[in-house]
């Protein structure tokens, strides 16, 4: 593996990605998509170390300018409209946006004779609607979408698996579960807590967080496991074949906020703001990864409670810088 293309590299799993790859594997050469309005904090540390390319995945011409520039070995697609309420407001943008630019990656690809390994970065939201007999929820269950953007999600999954049939494109699709850390967007929902604590030690929100559904059960896994999963999953999976990433173990939105809450250096109640509540909701998602683990030997490393306590850190420091820099 010679050079590789992340899009989204500015983004919250693109970042560490490359973050992973500079670490652990210099050897290659780490190239990334971003647009013209995409904020580079989260890559500002390695900016020097990577090559950039701008490119909308919607304009054909511009992804097409991408590949032959890098011209990679493997294709990291992390980029897309990710937070699942904004595909409440906006159905057909995410729509566009997560199919429209992953079909163009790939008929670029074979316009110019590539012949690189994808690996598509779907989500356990393709699941949706889990019965409780269905968990921990295995790669062959039933897919009941029940957001726009889980749509998407089967859209980009099954495009993949088509391509691999159609045209042999070296698909890997991998169906990753909840990923959080540092720089994890401020709308996710442990970032958010973790984000409203930071900012009510900082004196600048009342002791009050504000809440969606508590009762949901999600499968956590740290972000730096998980870039790691993408990259045994170019590595060593198996193209055309979709795969569970995920910890294996479940855990109620309501624990994981209780957690965020002892780590507080003040007392905070809760407030449940029915804005953050969605027309339907996901109960459970539990993931079996244990055809990932069979082909690729990967396993989480990072403990939930180091997860929790680096991202309310990453927005303390936020909160911190800010206030240095009015200060100048």
């Amino acid at each position: 593996m010679k050079r590789v293309l992340i899009t989204g590299i500015t983004g919250f799993a693109g970042s560490h990605l490359a973050d992973f790859l500079l670490a652990e594997h210099p050897e290659v050469e780490v190239w990334g998509t971003y647009r013209w309005r995409s904020r580079r904090e989260n890559i500002e540390h390695i900016e020097s170390r990577i090559r950039l390319v701008e490119c909308e995945l919607d304009d054909a011409s511009a992804v097409r300018r991408a590949l032959e520039l890098s011209s990679p070995d493997a294709v990291f697609h992390l980029a897309a409209q990710s937070f699942v309420p904004a595909s409440w407001v906006a159905p057909a943008d995410t729509l566009r946006s997560n199919v429209t630019g992953q079909a163009n990656l790939f008929e670029a690809a074979r316009e110019l004779g590539l012949d690189p390994v994808f690996q598509l970065a779907c989500s356990s939201e393709e699941y949706g609607l889990v019965l409780p007999d269905e968990t921990p929820i295995r790669e062959s269950n039933p897919l009941r979408p029940l957001s726009p953007y889980a749509v998407s999600k089967v859209a980009q999954d099954f495009l993949g698996y088509q391509y691999f049939q159609s045209y042999g494109t070296k698909a890997v699709r991998t169906r990753g579960f909840n990923h959080e850390g540092p720089r994890r967007g401020e709308v996710f929902v442990m970032s958010n807590f973790a984000r409203q604590v930071a900012a009510i030690e900082a004196g600048l929100q009342e002791p009050v967080i504000r809440v969606g559904n508590l009762d949901s059960v999600r499968d956590f896994t740290d972000v730096r496991d998980m870039v790691r999963g993408y990259w045994l999953a170019v590595e060593r999976a198996t193209p055309g074949e979709v795969y569970n990433i995920a910890s294996g173990q479940g855990i109620t939105i309501r624990a994981m906020l209780d957690q965020i809450l002892a780590l507080a250096r003040v007392e905070v109640r809760t407030e449940v703001d029915p804005a953050r509540l969605r027309p339907s909701d996901v109960e459970v998602l539990l993931g079996d990864a244990s055809k990932f683990r069979a082909e690729t030997g990967w396993a989480p490393t990072i403990p939930l409670d180091r997860t929790i306590a680096d991202t309310l850190d990453y927005w303390r420091a936020r909160f911190a810088a800010r206030a240095a820099a009015a200060e100048v």
